[in-house]
């Protein structure tokens, strides 16, 4: 079962409609250089359609909650039309009748932007507040800039999930130690000459290092394209569910 959605929300902390706290008599004219304060309240109406896709027992038992998994595509796959999201990944899979058991949601990033972690935690929450999701079975996984994405929203936000699986795709180490608690699956081509591999090998020795779970499957005749095998893999979503917060 999939459904084209959409999310506008009004997000704080992200900018557009501007108010200033302070008053002109605190206003210093001092010659040379003086330390100076600023606070702002800013805000941001901010839109991402998306496609959701349920399990098919889904909404038989009232009480039952359901995994939930989402994926961020490439960026290749960014603008207005779905149709893109369904090129790659999981949502390709439904799209040909894969059922899978947990639910799938699959925004679009629009044209000319990258995945910002504080949209995409504003449309997980969201999906909680609207569908029996699993609080404690979130996860997330993304290719290419979704693979960026997976690692930015994963360290800034780390207490949303039970795992995360990037696939050739690129982070921050020293950001990792947000990630010590949480298992992560990392996937790569060896032969990609788009996102260098070596940006997977970075996280995963920064998060080795803070004593975290890490898996690391490296393709040795890959390219760029090594979300393929990744999402075909059952294994993949077998590791994936078993894992809780």
């Amino acid at each position: 079962m999939q459904h084209l959605c959409r999310l506008i929300l009004p997000l704080i902390g992200l900018g557009t409609a501007v108010v200033f706290s302070g008053c002109a008599s605190s206003v210093s004219f001092q010659t040379g250089q003086h330390p100076g304060t600023f606070a702002a309240q800013i805000t941001k109406t901010v839109r991402l359609d998306y496609l959701l896709s349920l399990p098919e027992e889904y909404g038989k038992d009232k009480s039952k909650q359901w995994p939930l998994v989402l994926f961020l595509h490439g960026s290749g796959e960014r603008g207005s039309d779905l149709n893109k999201v369904i090129i790659h990944g999981p949502p390709k899979l439904v799209a040909k009748g894969k059922q899978f058991p947990f639910i799938l949601v699959s925004p679009q990033c629009p044209d000319n932007q990258r995945w910002e972690p504080e949209v995409l935690n504003a449309l997980l929450d969201n999906i909680i507040a609207l569908y029996s999701v699993d609080k404690s079975r979130m996860y997330c996984t993304g290719l290419s800039m979704g693979g960026f994405g997976t690692w930015d929203l994963a360290c800034n936000y780390p207490e949303r999930f039970a795992a995360i699986i990037p696939v050739c795709g690129g982070g921050e180490p020293f950001k990792a130690s947000a990630l010590k608690k949480i298992p992560v699956w990392v996937f790569h081509g060896a032969k990609d000459p788009v996102v260098s591999p070596e940006r997977s090998q970075e996280m995963v020795n920064a998060i080795q290092k803070t004593g975290g779970n890490v898996k690391y499957t490296l393709y040795p005749d890959a390219g760029h394209d090594s979300w393929t095998a990744t999402y075909a893999n059952p294994e993949l979503y077998e590791w994936m569910l078993a894992q809780h917060r």
